[in-house]
């Protein structure tokens, strides 16, 4: 019998990799629906500023997170209602966004609803534990990778982009510690499956990397 289940395809990677750009490429061009699970961690962060609550208080950030309602719409998020699309992605809440990522409590959260969007396929997601917790089953995985120095460029660019200066430099130390961060953590922690198909970023346009992964997705549903 053919599986007539949507696919997920799930993304991980570092900061900077690419992967926001290319999974909304992937996305379109399977006819998936996009899930930005950054986003939600970021959303959650600009709740937990809003409250006045710091990194130590996981469990009240958490119950913020379990009371929020989180939208996607075209190019856009919505946070119980209000477009913060461009709120969230400030350098201090991505900052606050990657250590509050580390609470358990918080991951537990934001996992679980994540698992509940994707439940009957049809997505493509990113992030770094999309591939090992929350899409463990997905038909296609990929690791994006590329240098610190391509990573912090690119973020710049996306940075100028909303109108924030930040130099390259201080972006590298940002992501180095976002790395450790992501990496090191215990809870749920940045890895490389095995199964992922890694593709190393450095040279590639965002297109042409979403067309390695679009014909590994194709492969997939082809002898499903």
């Amino acid at each position: 019998m053919l599986n007539t289940k949507p696919i997920v395809v799930a993304i991980d990677g570092p900061a900077g990799a690419g992967k926001s750009t290319v999974a909304k490429l992937v996305a379109s061009a399977l006819r998936l629906r996009y899930l930005d699970t950054g986003a939600m961690y970021r959303c959650v962060a600009l709740l937990a500023k809003r409250a006045g609550l710091k990194e130590s208080e996981s469990e009240e950030v958490a119950a913020l997170a379990e009371r929020s309602k989180i939208k996607f719409i075209e190019d856009g998020v919505l946070l119980d209602g209000e477009d913060v699309t461009k709120a969230i992605r400030t350098p201090e809440l991505s900052s606050l966004a990657s250590s509050l990522s580390a609470k358990p409590a918080i991951r537990r959260v934001l996992a679980s609803r994540q698992r509940q969007i994707i439940l009957e396929g049809g997505y493509v997601l990113e992030g770094r534990d999309t591939t090992s917790v929350v899409a463990p089953d997905a038909e296609v995985k990929v690791y994006l990778t590329a240098s610190i120095e391509e990573r912090a460029e690119r973020r710049r660019k996306d940075l100028v982009a909303t109108e924030h200066e930040v130099s390259v430099g201080e972006l590298m130390k940002q992501i180095a510690e976002r790395d450790a961060r992501d990496m090191n953590r215990s809870d749920s922690p940045l890895i490389r499956v095995p199964e992922a198909m890694v593709i190393e970023t450095y040279g590639l346009t965002p297109q042409e990397v979403a067309a390695k992964i679009i014909e590994r997705a194709r492969s997939v549903t082809t002898h499903s």
